[in-house]
């Protein structure tokens, strides 16, 4: 199947990124590594009139490390991540994720800003990224730029904060201590599919953090205060009872089976964490 018709927009910076989805009225997208946008466009579920390829924008593939933060450029792909080129914000937590998505064809093209602004319920960046507390730097069509913490990123399904005129252009994540432990389990029917639960588990002594996150909740992913509250007690998981009336007391419109699910993936994640501690 073919694309509609569409014009291919080229841009020199990220204000100028902007300024075409600005005029765009809606109808002007933005191309990153395509791996979601791609197949809608094939299947005629998206019809923009245009696209803006932000992928060789300056300083969107660059990575770096500062005193107190990693710094992720929006168009990082998840192989670049992978393969060990980011500097770890928590030992070898974003390489676990990174190479759990999906199939490796996808992530030598998908790229960690267009996961995160897609904003798939169940996509892992969206989930891990609400994990270690990062926040997306946007930029405008004024050059100005804003920081969006990932509580505040995701609306919902498929729905993020960003401007109309705005994108998504570094991943601000911020560093942990040596001693700092995390978990990450996902259930899937079958390797490379999305999640059907997720369960991700951050803590870290030295900043007196610890943040318990489910993904794949249908909308933006659900922190736990009680459940981070009891592991930073106890040092051990609470039950899947106690779990599971969590979930089902939460809001979120979750089939029994999904809180069971939910359950059994975070209590796995802190597991996996504490496992050595």
């Amino acid at each position: 199947m073919k694309p509609a018709p569409f014009d291919l927009i080229g841009a020199s910076d990220p204000a100028a990124a902007g300024r075409a989805l600005a005029a765009g009225d809606g109808m002007v997208k933005v191309l990153a590594g395509g791996q979601s946008l791609g197949p809608m466009l094939n299947l005629r579920l998206a019809r923009p009139e245009g696209l803006v390829d932000v992928t060789g924008l300056p300083g969107l593939t660059a990575m770096r490390e500062t005193a107190t933060h990693v710094e992720i450029g929006a168009a990082v792909t998840h192989a670049r991540i992978e393969d060990g080129e980011c500097p770890e914000p928590i030992a070898g937590m974003l390489r676990h994720v990174a190479g759990g998505i999906a199939y490796r064809a996808v992530r030598n093209r998908g790229t960690i800003g267009g996961s995160l602004c897609h904003a798939d319920p169940a996509a892992d960046w969206v989930t891990a990224m609400t994990a270690l507390g990062a926040s997306v730097v946007a930029t405008g069509a004024d050059g100005r730029s804003r920081e969006i913490a990932m509580t505040e990123f995701m609306l919902g399904a498929y729905r993020t904060a960003l401007r109309p005129d705005e994108i998504a252009t570094l991943v601000r994540i911020p560093r942990y201590s040596a001693e700092a432990r995390w978990g990450y389990h996902k259930i899937c029917r079958k390797v490379g599919e999305f999640a059907d639960a997720i369960g991700a588990f951050v803590a870290d002594p030295v900043s007196r953090t610890c943040r318990v996150v489910f993904g794949a909740t249908g909308g933006p992913p659900f922190l736990s205060a009680g459940l981070a509250g009891h592991v930073a007690r106890t040092g051990a998981p609470a039950g899947l009872a106690e779990v599971r009336e969590v979930l089902a007391q939460s809001g979120l419109a979750l089939s029994e089976i999904k809180i069971h699910q939910l359950a059994v993936a975070h209590r796995r994640a802190v597991e996996e964490a504490l496992a050595d501690a």
